[in-house]
């Protein structure tokens, strides 16, 4: 379980592709050690196993179903990704409850800087759009945003200038993919009148 608050950021090193999956490999200054062996640990907002770790440098396993639903069907060498450990018992929640489960991969229509903020239009697809509300909390690559806007073939969110300098939203260019997690309780609740009527 994460909450979608950056503090830190790791770059690809190495990819090594397998017949049902991928290995990779990315440098991070994480304060990590072989006794995390088996942590979860958020990568632009997938939830990921920790294989190994070695002198800065995490090993995670994706699979054939984390690469179909996710933006790392595309992933290259020094593509930097947005890191975030899990929550521990008693820590803050400053974005949301976001459980690293993608639901798809959006990509961005526009971007355009208003004062000293950004603001960001996505494209996602029809059978995800459903799920999205005004207000609602949506994660993008990891990080927790607020939909300040249902588009007519996705969603806008603002970019504070602080989350802008501390994520990888700041490589973000028109067409960009990234990776989408809906918020739960959105789908829930749709799922919940869905069945009753």
């Amino acid at each position: 379980m994460f909450n979608g608050i950056i503090y830190n950021q790791g770059i690809v090193t190495k990819i090594v592709k397998r017949p049902k999956g991928h290995n990779i490999f990315i440098k991070s200054n994480l304060k990590l050690s072989n006794k995390d062996i088996g942590l979860s640990v958020a990568c632009d907002g997938v939830c990921l196993t920790l294989i190994s770790f070695k002198t800065k440098i995490m090993e995670f396993y994706l699979s054939k179903e984390t690469i179909v639903r996710s933006k790392f069907k595309f992933l290259k060498l020094k593509d930097i990704i947005n890191l975030e450990l899990p929550l521990k018992y008693g820590t803050k929640i400053s974005g949301h409850i976001c459980q690293g489960h993608v639901d798809t991969v959006g990509k961005v229509s526009y971007i355009k800087m208003i004062d000293k903020s950004y603001l960001f239009d996505f494209e996602i697809s029809k059978k995800e759009k459903k799920h999205l509300i005004e207000k609602a909390s949506i994660c993008v690559n990891g990080v927790s945003l607020t939909i300040s806007k249902v588009s007519k073939k996705g969603f806008q969110i603002w970019v504070i200038p602080h989350t802008y300098k501390e994520t990888n939203l700041s490589r973000l260019m028109k067409n960009s993919l990234v990776n989408i997690e809906i918020d739960i309780l959105s789908k829930y609740v749709r799922n919940y009148f869905n069945e009753k009527k």
